[in-house]
């Protein structure tokens, strides 16, 4: 018999509504939603008084370190902490190590996931230089999309190339997502720093060195491309408050060609910060100035910025505390991804139903995925509760993260995920995991 849930009197979040509601899960889908569906003995019945019923977060950037760079973090340990932090499914970018380039390499990545992944799961094929010919084989139906490094890429995957860039961008009808940041500019920056302080520059020069000239340069040379060669194209982690000028809000979502996302830490911190905390928030790009925080935030509310993601990208502590050219950028984020934004909610920066739609509802529209990113009859149950009155301080002892910090340590929650169910199962209840059951594979509608 198929296991039921019924979930009673929750505030519902969905499509620009919050109402009160039940909601009936059997099996992996939502049965029904109403007002006052009535338990049957066999159905597990979860009081959700006072608590907000969303979809889980669909994180469209993290970087889970497997296979290869497992003593940062792997599939398992991140899925589980995005889990316990309301990320219902993933997407995975392709730089581990080896790099997912072929078809082959990516889908042992699927394997991996298959076996030890909490939540759902999608990984990105890897573009360079010189495997258009393997790109081209990637299928639209199973995997989420193509990703380019157009800046700080690892490896062999900075595709620098114009013709390659060009017959890319012409050749495939998938959606083609982008890190921007111009590696000459970079390059020429960090020279000048090197010269005047050695290794050891002040992490406060990064937003200086990867500045926003060498994002703006990058993200409109792919925007023109993109609008020359008809490419649909989403341009990941947007960090100045110039590049959101690149966007529009005129049209629908689902007729644009160009999109574009921005991460929670340049929503969250700014250049102030990095006296405090260091390498802890040296990311790339840079989070950059409270003007550009500003810029980013009236972007997204304006709907010129369409997803909030993570480009969640863990490294050890020992590796963080290297001096500047040796710290490695990037940290951990998934677990406090939503916490974070429903703060700012508590706040009143954003509405706890635009959070759900820059969170759940787009990324599902964007990458066109199947049945989930939405409380639907007949969708996924991948449902988070909320309980959004109960304080709590992020700490090394509740981090989850397999390289066990957080750039969040020390801040003040007011929120906590209750309850994340995936595909209908119970995954997460008050710090307590099913490790029995994993996630499934995303499909897209293509």
């Amino acid at each position: 018999m198929k296991q039921s849930y019924l979930i009673k009197n929750a505030q519902i979040v969905n499509e620009n509504k919050v109402f009160k509601g039940d909601v009936l899960v059997e099996g992996e889908l939502i049965k029904e939603i109403g007002t006052n569906i009535t338990p049957s003995e066999e159905m597990n019945v979860v009081n959700a008084e006072g608590k907000y019923l969303i979809p889980g977060m669909i994180d469209d950037q993290v970087h889970f370190r497997e296979p290869g760079l497992t003593h940062k973090a792997n599939i398992a340990t991140e899925s589980k902490a995005a889990v316990a932090g309301g990320i219902t499914s993933f997407i995975e970018m392709p730089n581990t190590v080896p790099q997912a380039t072929t078809q082959e390499l990516l889908e042992d990545k699927f394997e991996i996931a298959s076996k030890t992944s909490y939540a759902n799961y999608s990984f990105m094929f890897g573009g360079t230089n010189d495997n258009l010919e393997e790109l081209l084989k990637t299928d639209p139906k199973n995997v989420a999309g193509i990703k380019l490094f157009l800046g700080s890429s690892t490896g062999n995957m900075l595709v620098d190339n114009q013709e390659v860039l060009e017959k890319i961008f012409s050749s495939t009808k998938m959606l083609i997502s982008v890190h921007c940041e111009d590696e000459a500019t970079i390059r020429k920056n960090t020279a000048e720093y090197k010269e005047k302080y050695g290794d050891d520059i002040p992490v406060k020069y990064h937003p200086i060195i990867r500045s926003e000239e060498a994002c703006y340069l990058s993200s409109s040379k792919a925007i023109e491309l993109a609008k020359k060669t008809g490419a649909r194209l989403h341009v990941f982690h947007l960090s100045t408050e110039k590049e959101t000028h690149l966007f529009r809000n005129d049209i629908p979502l689902e007729e644009k060609q160009i999109t574009a996302e921005v991460c929670v830490h340049h929503l969250w911190f700014t250049d102030a910060d990095y006296e405090k905390k260091g390498t802890h928030i040296k990311w790339n790009p840079a989070v950059k100035t409270q003007k550009d925080r500003d810029g980013l935030w009236k972007a997204l509310l304006d709907d010129r910025i369409d997803i909030i993601a993570t480009d969640h990208a863990p490294h050890t502590l020992e590796e963080k505390a290297n001096v500047y050219t040796k710290a490695p950028s990037g940290g951990p984020l998934v677990q406090h991804a939503v916490l974070a934004i429903l703060e700012k909610v508590k706040e009143g920066v954003l509405s706890i139903e635009k959070a759900v739609e820059k969170m759940c509802h787009n990324p599902a529209k964007i990458f066109k995925v199947e049945k989930r990113g939405y409380i639907k009859e007949g969708y996924y149950a991948d449902l988070v509760l909320v309980d959004s009155d109960s304080n709590w301080t992020v700490s090394k002892e509740n981090v989850l993260y397999k390289c066990g910090w957080s750039p969040f340590e020390g801040v003040e929650f007011s929120n906590k995920i209750s309850h994340t169910f995936i595909n209908g199962n119970l995954m997460y209840e008050n710090g307590n995991f099913n490790e029995e059951i994993k996630g499934k594979r995303l499909m897209f509608n293509r």
